[in-house]
């Protein structure tokens, strides 16, 4: 990615360089560390968003991985903070430890897989909701049902293009994830049509047709 960067000719300020770091870093000096291995293997100055990947209570040591970030926050390496698969009682915690909830919170999120209540909560914290694996992941199920195939040829647009407005129009940050040039200019491809309320609605209702999230009390690093 450093060199992509290096190489792409695009300035600074056009990017939104976002960057995690997993449960060793989980102290105030490891992640002022981690920040600093980013930075480096990134040839740049700062990043514009620093996420802890996944909060593993079982370590206990998340409220001092977000402390960490905080002391970035104050500096001029990161300009927002964030963090990834946190459940609403984790962001409690962070709250009732610093004072300081997240800018972004970042969760797996599809139509089938609507997290309406960490959406909500999210809301009530200006905590912005960023969705991981926002197509449902590689085996087909979201992007295969039958409300998204109909509206996406009713619009002529792709499965994938309907899914994202989707979640545009619901004011969330997805993030696919593609190797293809192609699919990237799709996914892009985004901004110059609308769902109208009914097919919002249609798409929301597939909410719990699908597996269940990731538990992040269990698992993650």
């Amino acid at each position: 990615i450093g060199r992509g960067i290096r190489a792409g000719g695009v300035t600074r300020g056009d990017l939104f360089v976002t960057s995690k770091f997993n449960a060793e870093w989980h102290s105030v000096v490891g992640v002022r560390d981690a920040c600093s291995n980013a930075l480096r293997r990134l040839d740049l100055d700062y990043l514009d968003l620093l996420l802890v990947h996944w909060p593993v209570p079982a370590q206990d040591r998340y409220v001092q991985a977000w402390e960490g970030l905080i002391a970035l926050l104050k500096g001029s390496l990161v300009r927002a903070v964030g963090v990834s698969n946190f459940k609403p009682a984790h962001i409690r915690r962070l709250l009732d430890s610093t004072g300081l909830a997240p800018h972004v919170n970042q969760i797996q999120l599809n139509p089938t897989m609507a997290r309406v209540a960490e959406r909500a909560f999210h809301e009530a914290h200006d905590i912005r909701t960023m969705s991981w694996s926002p197509l449902g992941g590689q085996d087909g199920g979201v992007l295969d049902a039958r409300p998204i195939r109909l509206i996406a040829e009713r619009l002529e647009r792709t499965p994938a293009q309907i899914v994202l407005r989707w979640h545009v129009q619901l004011g969330l940050v997805p993030v696919p994830k593609t190797t293809r040039r192609q699919r990237m200019v799709e996914n892009l491809a985004v901004f110059d049509f609308t769902l109208s309320p009914d097919e919002m609605d249609a798409l929301s209702a597939l909410d719990g047709t699908g597996d269940d999230p990731y538990d992040s009390d269990v698992i993650g690093n």
